[in-house]
């Protein structure tokens, strides 16, 4: 799969947006303009059941008269289209109510720097190929034991793309980016039922990607692990998160101490600034330029430059995460995290895994959850799981369709140790998590 993302093209899209804008009247404008393509294939039993090309194109932009705003978007490139997408947008502007807050980031925080972060590694993969690939890895399931009756599927993706993002204040900045993956969903099954599980590899760069022929026989191993479930009894346990369902509780934290949700008084990590919420051995803080990181990036959405950041240390919040929206609500400054955060990094303890379970003794190991239930307003959480019972500091045997419930500030604290086997297929980097104790209910 070849690159024709044309860069000139975007930018010049980019360009006629502002142009257009401030003939209209506009007293400032952004346009983020962006092309991607990929391939996806899916094979299941041997057969191909999807194969997928996606060739996108899209342009946002939104138009300021003083304090009123409104944005527009189009997929269409032309001079007309991009034309009568600025003219609706102005159109809006002149009737939306004023708002103090909205506006461009601030052009003093504009990025100046652009160092490559090695983010871009298109994969010249044909539809062929990669139905080989992903015929490979699910026969490698299928090999592992006789106990793998089914699959739904090995599967290779290829995606790349660009990003122009300019605004009024002169600032242009082009982002590139790649991610390619391979994963494996089997099922096992034995006389006292079958079972699903997966696992899969996610890389910028396909060179760094697990082989195949692994994945597929990870996934078979993950998926006779999971036989024979047995049930917990109901009670108060200590809790392993492991390593590859961890980010999701560190997303949670994300989620109490953004901006939006701080500003609406929607998080009980309102006014935490400078409060302990985790151990004293804790330190979590943005990396936004690591070397073919996920989630690399030398600016954010709205142009602002990305720097390295504690955002918890020695357990005390440093800082929230904010865009300059939200900012300006809490008479502060942006983050920089408009579009998120940028390689989340939760330092470990030094313990391995299978040392953690050890220190555990006896207690739970999830390594699936289920549900939308936690609630950011109260810090409520409770989730479906899915998992293993560890006794001894051993792996017993798997348990399912039991619930985990608690209070995320109580888990928070409540952190013994963080695993050194670090989850990099995610933005958010961090290893098992061993929380000290939790309900679990059957």
């Amino acid at each position: 799969m070849t690159n024709s993302v044309n860069p000139a093209a975007l930018q010049r899209a980019a360009e006629m947006v502002l142009e257009q804008a401030k003939q209209q009247g506009a007293t400032a404008s952004e346009a983020g303009v962006s092309h991607s393509k990929g391939l996806s294939v899916t094979v299941r039993q041997g057969d191909v059941e999807t194969l997928e090309y996606n060739n996108d194109t899209s342009l946002g932009l939104t138009v300021y008269f003083g304090d009123s705003k409104a944005s527009a978007s189009t997929s269409d490139l032309s001079e007309q289209a991009i034309k009568d997408a600025v003219t609706a947008a102005c159109g809006i502007a002149k009737h939306t109510e004023e708002d103090a807050c909205a506006g461009l980031a601030d052009k003093a925080l504009m990025a100046t720097d652009f160092p490559d972060l090695s983010t871009y590694h298109p994969w010249d993969v044909t539809a062929e190929q990669a139905i080989e690939i992903a015929t490979e890895c699910e026969q490698a399931g299928f090999d592992v034991d006789k106990r793998i009756s089914n699959s739904e599927g090995g599967s290779v993706s290829s995606h790349q793309g660009e990003r122009i993002y300019a605004n009024s204040h002169g600032f242009m900045g082009s982002s590139t980016g790649t991610r390619h993956s391979v994963s494996c969903t089997l099922i096992s099954e034995d006389d006292k039922g079958m079972q699903r599980d997966y696992w899969y590899d996610l890389a910028r760069d396909a060179k760094d990607l697990d082989a195949a022929k692994l994945i597929g026989q990870r996934a078979a191993e993950n998926t006779l692990n999971r036989l024979n479930p047995q049930t917990v009894t109901t009670g108060h346990y200590p809790v392993v998160f492991a390593a590859d369902i961890a980010p999701t509780l560190f997303g949670q934290f994300i989620s109490a101490i953004r901006g939006s949700a701080l500003y609406r008084q929607s998080s009980f990590l309102v006014d935490h600034l400078g409060k302990q919420i985790f151990p004293d051995f804790m330190h979590i803080h943005e990396q936004p330029h690591l070397i073919k990181g996920l989630g690399s990036a030398s600016f954010d959405s709205e142009g602002v430059a990305t720097t390295p950041r504690d955002v918890i240390r020695d357990g005390v919040l440093q800082c929230y995460v904010l865009d300059s929206y939200s900012a300006r609500k809490l008479n502060m400054t942006t983050t920089g995290n408009a579009g998120g955060t940028h390689n989340l990094t939760i330092e470990h303890s030094d313990i391995s895994f299978d040392e953690m379970l050890k220190q555990m003794d006896t207690g739970v190991l999830v390594t699936e959850t289920m549900g939308m239930g936690v609630n950011i307003l109260t810090g409520d959480y409770s989730q479906g799981a899915a998992g293993f019972w560890v006794e001894k500091g051993e792996i017993q045997y798997a348990i399912d369709e039991f619930t985990i419930a608690s209070n995320l500030g109580d888990m928070f604290m409540g952190i013994e140790a963080l695993a050194d086997n670090i989850e990099t297929r995610s933005s958010t980097r961090t290893g098992a998590v061993w929380i000290n104790n939790m309900m679990v209910a059957s």
